[in-house]
């Protein structure tokens, strides 16, 4: 949602380009290690941050990240681990310094330029965004929509921007949104590339590659979009920091792709939990 969000400023030429640094918008994060990083490299997890979820000691961990009381000031001081737009980490505090941006370009909180951008246009009004100690809303997650409304903005992104005939985000962003950026198989068991905070991955469906661009969340939460197939699966987990989520929404989506390659209705059976 950050990067459609990014794609709508600039748009609207409220971002100017993705090669514009994160501190042209934000002008106290100069001298910061994620002040001189282009935008580019924030959206494709590239900010070179020493931020590691997995690991509890690591600067820009997560967790810290929520509980410091001055969340601003704590990625400030994030210190710097590789070059900006050398490495793939994924990590919240650089998905955070999105949101930060996109609030600094358009003069106002990320959610309300959600509310009247992307959920009203589709007609989601059942939503909620978390707001940090800083009132900044969350760009890294912490967003509760349902399934339905998953599926609303996976039908736009599916059609390129547009929803219902009225266009929402460009064809340009959409397509460059979902264009891998970074190779991340090496690192991800359930992707193949990494493009403007949206996976990708190719499918084999009776032997045939199909391709997916999907948006992925904690526990199995996703939006697969499978423009070959016409096809979105929009689908809601509660598996909340277990592993097992990620697999059982891909086993999901693979019974949903061999069902409609051959023609059939999909009837799922959810694999077991472990």
């Amino acid at each position: 949602m950050t990067a459609l969000l990014a794609g709508i400023a600039i748009d609207r030429g409220k971002l100017r380009s993705v090669t514009d640094r994160v501190v042209d918008y934000w002008q106290e994060a100069r001298g910061s290690a994620i002040g001189e990083v282009a935008i580019t490299d924030v959206l494709t997890m590239r900010s070179g941050l020493a931020a590691f979820d997995e690991d509890p000691a690591s600067p820009g961990n997560e967790d810290r990240l929520d509980a410091a009381p001055d969340p601003l000031a704590f990625l400030l001081a994030v210190p710097r681990a590789d070059p900006p737009g050398t490495r793939y980490r994924y990590n919240s505090a650089t998905a955070y310094t999105a949101g930060i941006v996109v609030a600094k370009a358009t003069a106002e909180q990320m959610a309300d330029f959600a509310r009247v951008s992307l959920f009203a246009p589709l007609g989601i009004r059942n939503w909620r965004w978390a707001s940090d100690a800083a009132g900044i809303t969350k760009g890294q997650g912490n967003l509760s929509l349902t399934a339905r409304e998953f599926a609303r903005i996976g039908e736009m992104v599916r059609g390129g921007g547009k929803y219902h005939g009225r266009r929402i985000v460009s064809a340009a962003w959409i397509h460059d949104a979902l264009t891998p950026k970074v190779t991340i198989s090496g690192s991800d068991p359930y992707a193949d590339g990494y493009g403007y905070f949206w996976y990708s991955k190719v499918q084999q469906v009776d032997g045939q590659p199909v391709p997916v661009s999907f948006a992925s969340g904690n526990g199995g939460n996703k939006i697969y979009v499978v423009s070959s197939h016409h096809l979105v699966v929009a689908i809601t987990s509660s598996a909340y920091g277990h592993g097992y989520g990620q697999r059982r929404s891909e086993d999901i989506l693979k019974a949903i792709l061999a069902a409609d390659g051959n023609g059939h209705s999909a009837s799922i059976a959810i694999p077991p939990i472990g």
